[in-house]
């Protein structure tokens, strides 16, 4: 059966392995590595379709299948001609399992062999989540890419959870690929085992050998110090299927996303950009920018000197900050377009850098001019 989503290798950096490719999809192609922004129900908040691919120039989002599920429902997404229809997105979509979104829920859930019992954060109803009920859900919503139903662990958790868990989330994905019927749409695996290496490479070969057409490294980034995120990012990466794409799982920090690259990872998502907007931050070339704050009250200059999106061709600083302070939804809406569009510029250098065999001086560079240490 061919694949419904392939991976394409261009170019490897000779100076630290960073990948530069194109993963094919239904939708159209992905140059990666890719930023992807995060639409969780149908939509990246506050941006119209036609912004996200002219003013921010997105190639695939992501939306969630847990937010979905409980509303508008996926079945009404399915009568509607799928997701791509029912929001006007003509390019990939990635669906996320809802898996992250349930392990959140914390005590509002109980997993067992068959799934997760949950409590709707709606409305309080029980619901049932299992690999099979995951799959006709990711089905009816019609995405590219369709990820498997996962169990995500906490930071820190014991050996053996992290192990039960694995190896559930394992015969989960066994169960999803058996339940999983659409040719037009691809399945990527999790692999899990959170900050132990003999676990995490268990997971991985278990994975692989499902041979899938992806993979996702999912249980990082979730509140852990960035030495352990860095090592088990390192270790696992180079596990995953050369020929395949690779997925780090909510990374967004430009820092990360450099990290990620240079480990060899094609694909990252995140909320970061818009979610720091609705708190007046913005990203720039020089750090974060507090704009709320009362010194840019006079400041007439754009949110970044080095930016060519609308907000910064277009508006002040000031300006900004007084939409922001004054709660008009415009504010939100120039900081959501300038943090998105600061991500995919980043991510496009990323992408030059690497056919230059040149990350690691770039990396070296952004970090010092952004403020980070090594």
């Amino acid at each position: 059966m061919k694949q419904a989503v392939t991976y394409e290798l261009l170019h490897i950096d000779k100076n630290s392995g960073a990948r530069r490719g194109v993963v094919h999809t239904p939708h159209g192609d992905i140059q990666t590595p890719v930023f992807m922004p995060v639409g969780t129900q149908a939509t990246v908040k506050s941006m119209t379709p036609e912004e996200l691919k002219e003013e921010v120039g997105a190639q695939i989002i992501l939306s969630n299948t847990y937010h979905l599920y409980l509303r508008p429902g996926s079945k009404i997404v399915r009568e509607a001609g799928g997701l791509h229809k029912f929001m006007n997105w003509d390019r990939p979509i990635l669906t996320d399992s809802g898996g992250f979104q349930v392990f959140s829920l914390g005590d509002l859930r109980t997993i067992s062999e068959e799934g997760v019992e949950f409590k709707s954060h709606l409305d309080g109803k029980k619901l049932f989540f299992t690999p099979e009920s995951v799959m006709e859900t990711e089905e009816d919503l019609g995405s590219d890419i369709m990820m498997a139903f996962d169990e995500c662990c906490p930071y820190p958790s014991t050996y053996e959870y992290t192990k039960n868990s694995m190896e559930r989330t394992t015969r989960w994905a066994k169960r999803c690929k058996e339940a999983h019927k659409t040719e037009n749409q691809a399945l990527f695996g999790i692999i899990q085992g959170g900050f132990y290496k003999d676990l995490r490479e268990k997971s991985a070969k278990d994975l692989i050998e499902l041979d899938l057409p992806g993979y996702a490294i999912g249980g990082i980034s979730v509140g852990e110090p960035k030495e352990e995120f860095l090592d088990i990012l390192r270790f696992t990466t180079p596990l995953m299927p050369e020929n395949k794409p690779r997925y780090l799982m909510g990374v967004g920090t430009p820092d990360y996303l450099i990290e990620a690259a240079l480990a060899g990872i094609d694909m990252c998502d995140c909320v970061l950009p818009t979610r720091i907007a609705r708190n007046g931050t913005a990203l720039t070339s020089r750090g974060k920018l507090v704009v709320r704050n009362a010194t840019y009250e006079r400041d007439w200059r754009p949110l970044d000197e080095e930016c060519d999106c609308y907000a910064c061709r277009n508006y002040t600083r000031a300006y900004i900050r007084h939409l922001v302070k004054a709660k008009e939804i415009l504010g939100v809406r120039l900081l959501s377009i300038h943090n998105l569009k600061f991500l995919t510029n980043l991510m496009e250098k990323v992408r030059i850098e690497i056919e230059r065999d040149n990350l690691l001086n770039f990396k070296e560079e952004f970090y010092k001019k952004y403020g980070y240490t090594n």
